[in-house]
């Protein structure tokens, strides 16, 4: 019995091993990256590394931009069919965004949609001006949540995360705030989760890359900006277990998602999982026991938007790896994970989570095959506008939650793509309504 006891630790003893091993290979940066993992239900904290260091938020600001708007719509001040108008400032957001005219109609609904798939930040200002009647308005009730929630190192200016001085967070207050989210708000979970949005011609996938291709994946928000890095704030639920995975500062997408899974496989194996490791995990108690440091947040932006990068950095640039991290590399391997399919046992996988959802301006749904009437929307052509950037980069603060490249969009670009006109027949009458590309100006560094 002694000897089987001894084989079985021994085993356990080589799984967490292994799992240390995995999270070491995309842990080479930690001074420049915080990590944690929780319990969702519990808050407790199952890896932590920086967590209590401030941080900029970038784009996962939106979660709380969320959560203020849920709980105006719990207590009945607005509800999800009313409509809310564009306004010329929610207009002069960039530079990703939905890219309506001003006058033009949302409802809360598919606002909250809109902001939480493709990230637009003139829907943040559409709903923080519908909620709290200016920016300033809603920064004051994200604040008042904030504090409720024991956020104690969150600073917030805008809705939507574009680059401020005091627009601050941790990886610690960012887990708070999307336990408080799970917890608070069970029946509008689908939120955090979509797949992504249609609208016309336009179809939108979620920026974060764990939907669909870590088994369990069901939330939530990515943010970035040149001072913050890559951002993620994820979830996964297994056997009934929910974690909340927070990563600050990745180099890339590709890195912020892998080490997101990396995290939750962790946690996962900490609760149960992948030989049952808890009893070697020492407590580290719960979220809010993490301590805050009163520090200056780090800024990243050298690092991240330097000219050392040989393409200005962006939120789909999933081929990018560290400049010394060939193919063959432990480094290179595991990025090659985030390919499904291409590595036997890869942490990602190939997960059907179902078709874009149907958005629309107005208060109606479209009829079948035509587009909302009061507004043109504005198709995503970032891939597209990479090739025009090279010309003409924008600044690096640019690229937040999509490309950089397509903030630096030419004014020639609002142009419809359509095939050429043939020469000896009359132009084809225009669709009723067709999306055109974003023509999206630059932010700069406040």
């Amino acid at each position: 019995m002694q000897t089987l006891t001894s084989l079985c630790r021994a085993q356990t003893l080589m799984w967490a091993a292994l799992l240390c091993t995995a999270m070491g290979l995309a842990g080479t940066r930690a001074s420049a990256e915080a990590l944690l993992v929780i319990e969702a239900d519990t808050g407790k904290v199952l890896y932590a590394q920086n967590a209590g260091y401030p941080w900029y938020p970038a784009s996962v600001t939106k979660l709380m931009t969320a959560y203020v708007t849920l709980h105006a719509v719990k207590d009945g001040r607005i509800t999800f069919d009313q409509p809310l108008t564009v306004s010329a400032n929610a207009v002069a957001q960039s530079p990703v965004k939905m890219g309506f005219g001003a006058g033009t109609q949302v409802t809360v609904d598919n606002a909250l949609k809109m902001m939480m798939v493709k990230s637009a930040n003139d829907i943040a200002v559409v709903l923080a001006e519908g909620v709290g009647g200016s920016i300033e308005g809603f920064a004051d009730l994200m604040n008042w949540h904030a504090r409720h929630l024991g956020m104690a190192q969150s600073s917030f200016v805008n809705p939507n995360g574009l680059p401020a001085d005091d627009q601050v967070s941790s990886a610690r207050d960012l887990a708070i705030l999307a336990r408080a989210l799970i917890r608070e708000f069970p029946e509008y979970d689908y939120y955090w989760h979509l797949p992504g949005i249609r609208m016309g011609k336009m179809v939108q996938r979620n920026y974060n890359t764990l939907l669909g291709r870590y088994p369990g994946a069901d939330g939530m928000k990515t943010g970035f900006i040149c001072a913050a890095g890559f951002n993620l704030v994820a979830s996964a639920t297994r056997n009934g277990k929910r974690l909340i995975a927070v990563v600050l500062g990745a180099p890339s997408s590709a890195v912020r998602a892998l080490k997101a899974a990396q995290l939750l496989e962790r946690g996962f194996s900490s609760t149960g999982g992948l030989g049952g490791l808890g009893w070697l995990m020492p407590s580290q108690g719960t979220v809010e026991t993490i301590q805050p440091i009163a520090v200056e947040p780090p800024n990243l932006r050298d690092e991240m938007c330097g000219p050392h990068r040989k393409r200005p950095a962006t939120e789909d640039e999933d081929d990018i790896t560290p400049a010394n991290a060939g193919p063959d590399s432990p480094y290179g391997v595991f990025l090659s994970s985030l390919r499904p399919g291409k590595v036997k046992g890869a942490l990602m996988q190939d997960v059907n989570i179902g078709e874009p959802v149907l958005v629309y301006t107005g208060t109606k749904p479209p009829a079948p095959g035509a587009a909302s009437a009061d507004s043109k929307p504005r198709a995503d052509k970032s891939k597209p506008a990479k090739k025009k950037a090279a010309a003409a980069k924008p600044p690096a603060d640019a690229a937040q939650d999509g490309t950089a490249a397509a903030a630096a969009a030419s004014p020639a670009a609002d142009a419809p793509a359509a095939k050429p006109k043939p020469k000896k027949k009359p132009a084809p009458k225009p669709i009723a309504i067709t999306p055109a590309a974003a023509s999206e100006q630059t932010s700069q560094t406040h």
